[in-house]
């Protein structure tokens, strides 16, 4: 039983392990490897090539799996590119698989030493997570070693023998057993390291570790499509197609099973080298055979699982890919697309407001309502979101961002809301109390809702961009704004001093929704204080009175 316990926790420290080197290779190189994958892919033996790169470094096919479903579900990749990245994932997890089994166990200790090192001395920086790296690396050495260790006298128990006695052959049985080994595990990797280990110590016949293997690699794409369950239908496409190829290699094989079997044990090589032989010769020349199908087997994909369009009108998030989260950049990346989202329906409302005001509508519709509701659901999605994203494992500039992200969101939720209060008011005045605005008035008001939409457009570029001369640009517009608001204020006093009877009339609205936008403008412009800091925006108040003093 204790023999048992130490090899359930080898293979469990080797997952651990590898854990560690994706999310730390992820967390300091997480916004390259996007534009690895995401960029220049439409070509597909790049895409190919990308997938192998880029699995050799995060040392799993699922973390690529993940990455690239997370890019198709949210439209940055095409599915026919992303079904070639994950044939090249499946050549690199095996060509991961031969680098591990060479004799290193004198770097375990090293790396793990190192890593220790830096990654508590530097925690937050990218020297922290390489050490951090250094630290996975290290433990799946180790993990190998004691799943080695561990094996050797399992595979004298009696129960062991029968068990693995009673796979004979049988190509389906036996990828079965694969599979529920990967699944087992979380990782086709330790599922194949394991096998070897077995066909090694003479417990298994190479056909039956042939089987496993192959049986391995259908595991991981179970777990991959099954890891995918809660992204749109564009994402899981992708996790399907690579099931479906690693079924298809299955089917491809069980005809010349036996002869291969035959010649490879021929070979003068040890069974553990024979069979991790296998396993880089198998996946190689199976995604080189399907790479030109990938075109056909997007369009199966799309068939088997075509998008389906929404049943209501509520908005529903679509960059909030919850696999992204052990990645901040790219988390971060999707909640800001999804905040931009926000602004987006908060421009549309603005139109509305607009729309009253020249009188085209006099009632609040059902269309505004929806696009507040659809505010206040992405507005949750995204709060929480960024709160299952741990502030103290992010870095620095990561931590800012996050703080960024959801400060503009708060402030387009409170400046959605403030919207609707603002229809109701006029909805008010011109349908319960009959009175409208003149025409003077209307034409401020329209001209000062002008501004705002303006600026509401330049504070989210300036929220995007980061660019320090929009921000300066946009704190320029905002002291306009406000001069604006303070003339068309007075203008307003003095018409009522006319006694304009419309203007005294609406005199009160008409305060108000100046103030209103006052409000609305000062959330669209936040962005800009973000970006260039309290001690930079200070200085803008002498240079700008110029400005402020001569503007329309």
């Amino acid at each position: 039983m204790l023999t048992l316990l130490n090899l359930l926790s080898a293979v469990a420290l080797l997952i651990w392990g590898t854990h560690i080197v994706r999310t730390g290779i992820l967390r300091v190189y997480g916004s390259n490897l996007r534009h690895l994958i995401g960029q220049n892919m439409a070509k597909r033996p790049l895409a190919f090539i990308a997938g192998i790169l880029v699995t050799a470094m995060v040392q799993s096919s699922n973390a690529t799996a993940m990455l690239v479903t997370s890019f198709v579900g949210q439209g940055l990749m095409a599915l026919t590119p992303a079904l070639a990245t994950m044939l090249g994932a499946d050549v690199g997890t095996a060509l991961m698989a031969r680098v591990l089994t060479f004799d290193l166990s004198w770097l375990s200790p090293l790396l793990i030493f190192l890593g220790v090192i830096f990654f508590l001395s530097r925690k937050q920086t990218r020297t922290g997570q390489l050490g951090r790296v250094g630290i996975g690396l290290g433990l799946i050495i180790l993990a190998l070693q004691l799943i080695v260790e561990a094996a050797a006298p399992i595979t004298h128990a009696q129960g062991v023998k029968v068990l693995f006695a009673s796979l004979t052959g049988d190509i389906l049985l036996d990828a079965l057993m694969g599979a529920l080994f990967a699944m087992i595990s979380y990782s086709s990797l330790a599922a194949v390291l394991l096998t070897a280990t077995l066909a090694g110590a003479g417990v298994i016949s190479l056909p039956v570790a042939i089987g496993l293997v192959i049986g391995a690699n259908i595991g991981s794409g179970v777990l991959a499509f099954l890891s995918t369950n809660m992204q749109n239908a564009a994402g899981r496409q992708v996790a399907l197609g690579s099931l479906l190829y690693k079924l298809i290699g299955l089917l491809l094989i069980i005809p010349v099973l036996d002869p291969l079997a035959h010649w490879m044990d021929s070979l003068d090589f040890s069974p553990q080298e024979v069979v991790i032989g296998f396993h880089l010769l198998y996946n190689t020349l199976r995604c080189l055979v399907l790479l030109p199908t990938v075109g056909p087997m997007a369009k199966v994909c799309a068939w088997l699982l075509p998008e389906r369009p929404e049943t209501n009108g509520r908005a529903k998030p679509r960059h909030l890919d919850p696999t992204a989260l052990a990645t901040p950049s790219l988390a971060l990346a999707n909640a800001a697309r999804e905040t931009l989202r926000i602004g987006d329906l908060i421009d549309n409302m603005l139109e509305a407001v607009r729309d009253v005001l020249h009188g085209k509508q006099t009632a609040i519709t059902q269309e505004m309502r929806n696009l507040n509701d659809d505010v206040e659901v992405l507005y949750n999605a995204i709060k929480l979101y960024l709160a299952q994203m741990p502030r103290e494992d992010l870095s620095e500039q990561d931590s800012r961002r996050w703080a960024e992200i959801i400060e503009l969101a708060i402030n387009l939720k409170l400046a959605s809301d403030l919207i609707e209060r603002m229809l109701r008011k006029i909805q008010q005045q011109k349908t319960a109390q009959r009175r409208s605005f003149s025409e003077v008035g209307i034409e401020e008001l329209v001209g000062l809702h002008e501004q705002l939409i303006a600026n509401l457009r330049l504070g989210l570029s300036v929220f995007l961009s980061a660019d320090p001369e929009s921000a300066r640009q946009l704190l320029r517009e905002k002291r306009r704004f406000r001069a604006q608001e303070r003339r068309l204020a007075h203008a307003h006093v003095s018409r009522l001093q006319r006694k304009i009877v419309q203007s005294i009339e609406t005199s009160s609205l008409h305060l108000e929704l100046i103030a209103d936008m006052k409000r609305l403008n000062s959330l669209f412009c936040g962005s800009a204080y973000v970006v260039l800091g309290t001690s930079e925006t200070g200085a803008l108040a002498v240079d700008d009175m110029a400005d402020i003093t001569h503007s329309p």
